[in-house]
């Protein structure tokens, strides 16, 4: 087994990515000739020529010539084959995509790497396993290494790498975890992938998963329901989510979008909207939701994915308007006051302040009701207080925001469920703004008598009317 890892190149410039690329390959063949010297009689030769021979390419080629001297095959396993890919799209400008052409482009180290392995397929190479993140690299690379199958998205492997319900219930008997002290929703947070349409069973993210098993069994408690360590590095995605902030928007809004998932595609297609939607898929930003007049529903999977979608949306709002000031500690304070003392006022003057009265003209186009609900939500999912939930189904209508006490916090004394209504200053006479007030306290007067909620005395029911971006009205039920 011949084991590749190429995370951690060296990606600044062209070369110091064709020499930490090189000094990779060399390594892993030395190693690679090390641990197998007792089936290769000639190992020492060869890795004293690789010495010699600084190009990785070339000491490549000694690992099969010193396993077909042996009569044996190799089965080469690539590891993130797409970081250094990844890294320089993310870069973006000039130099990223001058160094991306360089290494996949014709001579490139990347290329003369896939094309070697193509030769060695002809020979001593009897399997080739390639794992990443995205795709994008397999369109770019293709007619140097056109040997391989992309099996990410074929029905068979839906289940691979995910842990269904079951598995679930046996890893937590496995390992010691009393269901009992399992404090939070598992499937609300967790669960709700599918990667193929005619999938059978959704599943739990499994890193997602192990991330809070492992509190349990170290604190003897749920500490945090969302692993840091899982949030993208938004510097990484800021060119794709800035050149897209309007697709990012829109699934943030409605929590799914039509789109095909391409299996494959160039640095050149990355803008597109149906390529910036399947490269969402391939991160575990978006999932399968259903198939739709013959089109794929992508949807966010869960709620945890959900906060991460709030966090881009809050940093492309910041960067596309400098003077939106987010104080998180005023924030803190304001969701404290509306989560113990049941006192929405000081939360909105807040987000209304810092936020709406600072917009550009260029979002004062989407001013309306949902663009309301994204600016909210986005703070609200910025506290732990609440498990933020927009467009619950209720068995009499959705809710626009539905704000749910935290598992960790059950002293929160209210939850709370609002209804966002609209008005521009243009239409803002006094029969808009009653028919506006009547519209809402009837849609809230439906929730409370849903069976979610009827006769239960710790929700509260607000109405919030903006007219125009500074000015609104608030009505509690």
């Amino acid at each position: 087994v011949l084991n590749f890892d190429f995370s951690g190149l060296d990606t600044s410039s062209v070369e110091r990515f064709n020499a930490s690329f090189s000094q990779k390959v060399q390594d892993v063949i030395y190693g690679f000739l090390s641990s197998y010297k007792h089936l290769f009689p000639e190992g020492g030769i060869y890795n004293r020529q690789i010495d010699e021979q600084r190009p990785g390419v070339g000491a490549l080629r000694k690992a099969f010539n010193a396993a077909e001297s042996a009569g044996k095959k190799i089965y080469i396993i690539i590891d993130e084959y797409d970081h250094a890919a990844n890294d320089l799209i993310a870069m973006g400008a000039y130099e990223g995509d001058n160094i991306y052409r360089s290494l996949i482009g014709a001579n490139g180290p990347m290329r003369d790497f896939y094309e070697t392995l193509k030769e060695g397929s002809k020979t001593v190479v009897d399997h080739i396993i390639l794992a990443g993140i995205t795709p994008v690299m397999l369109d770019d690379i293709t007619s140097g290494f056109n040997i391989s199958s992309n099996i990410s998205l074929k029905k068979q492997y839906n289940e691979m790498l995910g842990f269904t319900q079951e598995e679930v219930y046996t890893l937590m008997e496995a390992t010691g975890i009393n269901p009992a002290m399992v404090s939070v929703d598992m499937e609300l947070l967790y669960n709700g992938y599918l990667f193929h349409a005619d999938g059978e069973r959704r599943v739990y993210n499994p890193s997602m998963m192990l991330y809070l098993f492992y509190q349990i069994r170290s604190e003897g408690a749920t500490q945090s329901v969302i692993d840091e360590n899982l949030k993208m590095d938004y510097g990484r995605l800021q060119r794709l989510i800035k050149n897209n902030r309007d697709q990012l928007t829109q699934i943030a809004q409605n929590s799914s979008i039509l789109s095909e998932v391409v299996s494959r595609f160039s640095i050149d297609r990355l803008l597109d909207n149906n390529h910036f939607a399947s490269l969402l898929f391939y991160l575990g930003l978006l999932t399968i939701d259903k198939v739709e007049e013959g089109v794929l529903r992508l949807k966010i999977p869960n709620y945890t994915i959900r906060t991460i979608f709030w966090e881009y949306i809050e940093r492309a709002l910041a960067d596309s308007n400098p003077d939106v000031l987010i104080n998180m500690n005023e924030q803190r304070i304001a969701m404290r006051e509306l989560a113990y003392r049941g006192n929405p006022r000081l939360f909105i003057e807040c987000v209304v302040k810092n936020i709406f009265s600072r917009l550009s003209n260029r979002d004062l186009m989407n001013f309306d009701e949902k663009y309301i609900k994204i600016i909210l939500l986005n703070s609200l999912f910025q506290s732990k207080l609440y498990v933020t939930i927009t467009e619950l189904e209720v068995s009499r209508g959705y809710t626009d925001i539905y704000m749910q006490r935290s598992h960790l916090l059950p002293d929160i004394p209210y939850e709370w469920v609002w209804e966002i209504k609209y008005i521009g200053k243009k239409g803002a006479t006094g029969s808009a703004l009653r028919a506006k007030r009547k519209e809402a306290r009837a849609q809230l007067e439906k929730y409370r008598c849903s069976p979610m909620f009827a006769g239960r005395t710790d929700v509260r029911y607000l109405s919030l009317i903006f007219i125009g971006k500074d000015k609104y009205e608030i009505e509690e039920a």
